[in-house]
């Protein structure tokens, strides 16, 4: 009877041990992130702008931008979505590439959508390869500029939230986006599941952000082998990628 006494409270030990430790365990595991991001240093890493292939047609998607690149002997190391686009999936505003003006500025502050949803903003590669992200009411042009895309609504302006985003706001997507970190390196990154403005730019922020700009929504897809990301379909405007010659 003794042994069985103490079997008993050897095994009341056991499970409260046992108990204790799926309590914890909780508490100290690391949530994991609703955004995915990726971290460019434009002057060690290839970045460029891309709308029509060689034989202009748009590229519309990761996979076809892919394909054409590797006749070429490259790399796509990363992609994403660059801006918002018309029906004809040509930019929306503003759109710059190696130097050339593809499609001019939009400065309508009335629109309807996201685009308009004012300030909006720029965000341009200059030709040594130095990034900007700026309201397009403050940008000038200048021939130093290599790619610039124009969206809407920015993120972030001067470190602040943009003043229309709402906390718990009920308009959630998918949202893509880039901005500057404190090191002068860009970071782009999209949400891994629907997300409202205000929590998109807050990432940003936390990130360390001053400029930040919304770069598309539900239609948002991102290309990152490193991370095991592989959205090659799609059918959208710019894209954004950075390569490498193949070894």
């Amino acid at each position: 009877m003794k042994k069985l006494i103490g079997c008993i409270a050897l095994l009341s030990v056991l499970l409260l041990s046992v108990g204790s430790y799926v309590i914890k365990k909780p508490q100290n595991a690391t949530e994991k992130s609703r955004f995915l991001s990726y971290e460019v240093d434009p002057s060690l890493q290839k970045l460029d702008f891309y709308w029509k292939d060689p034989n202009n047609s748009n590229y519309r998607n990761f996979q076809n931008l892919k394909s054409i690149l590797e006749k070429q002997n490259k790399e796509l190391v990363f992609a994403m979505n660059g801006g918002m686009y018309n029906k004809d999936l040509s930019p929306q505003g503003l759109y710059i590439e190696k130097g050339q003006i593809k499609s001019k500025v939009d400065t309508t502050r009335n629109g309807y959508g996201n685009f308009y949803l004012q300030p909006n903003g720029i965000f341009y590669l200059t030709k040594n390869n130095q990034p900007i992200i700026c309201t397009t009411e403050i940008f000038k042009f200048n021939e130093n500029i290599k790619y610039a895309t124009q969206s809407g609504p920015m993120l972030l302006i001067n470190g602040e939230i943009h003043s229309k985003f709402r906390k718990g706001s009920s308009n959630v997507h998918i949202r893509n986006g880039v901005g500057i970190l404190p090191n002068g390196n860009l970071l782009f990154a999209i949400s891994k599941e629907k997300t409202n403005f205000y929590d998109f730019a807050c990432y940003f922020k936390q990130k360390g952000c001053k400029n930040a700009l919304y770069l598309d929504g539900f239609v948002s897809r991102i290309y990152l082998p490193s991370k095991e990301y592989y959205q090659l379909d799609g059918n959208f405007g710019v894209i954004i990628g950075e390569t490498k010659e193949k070894e």
